[in-house]
């Protein structure tokens, strides 16, 4: 257990039977009425980021999460199938736990699944992947009305802005953390 006194950016809070990442504190003592403690917490499930204030002397349970090297085998709509690459068991994981993170996924990509009690509360995926292009128009030289970019469907069916000078079966990379265009690969 430890007190809101005591967050510091990185750990991992349970509160109301949810996981929290402490992103920052800050304790503050007003010349009238009592100190607290405002952080800024993200919700390990959803993503969401919210602000919070206790009581310096409120206490909460600490949650260490484990990570796991991973590999993404396949889908069935709603359910996602990784092996465990320390023990080869398969594991599977709903849509909404993997949230933003599915319109990546390609098979046989390795990712690091974040365990707490033996289940899943959150993936990783590499921060840049390569992607094939299947489908984007073609680009005539000197056409730049548009802005310099063009959408492009990829492999996995997400869209992305890409350059013009893209085409269809072109690899590129692209960054998971922000979903857009990075390079070519």
């Amino acid at each position: 257990m430890i007190t809101a006194r005591q967050f510091k950016s990185g750990f991992v809070i349970e509160i109301e039977n949810e996981l929290y990442l402490v992103l920052g504190s800050q304790h503050t003592k007003p010349g009238k009425g009592g100190a607290f403690v405002k952080a800024r917490l993200k919700n390990l499930q959803n993503g969401a980021i919210a602000e919070r204030t206790f009581r310096p002397e409120d206490t909460f349970p600490r949650a260490y999460i484990e990570t796991k090297k991973m590999q993404y085998l396949y889908n069935d709509h709603s359910t996602y199938h990784f092996m465990d690459q320390s023990t080869y068991e398969e594991i599977q994981i709903k849509k909404d736990t993997l949230g933003d993170n599915v319109k990546f996924l390609k098979d046989g990509m390795e990712i690091t699944a974040s365990v707490y009690k033996d289940s899943i509360v959150g993936i990783a995926l590499p921060s840049f992947i390569n992607l094939k292009v299947t489908y984007t128009e073609e680009w005539i030289k000197g056409d730049t009305a548009k802005g310099g970019s063009k959408p492009a469907t990829l492999e996995t069916g997400v869209a992305i802005k890409v350059p013009l000078f893209i085409n269809t079966d072109d690899i590129i990379k692209v960054d998971t953390r922000t979903g857009g265009y990075a390079g070519r690969a």
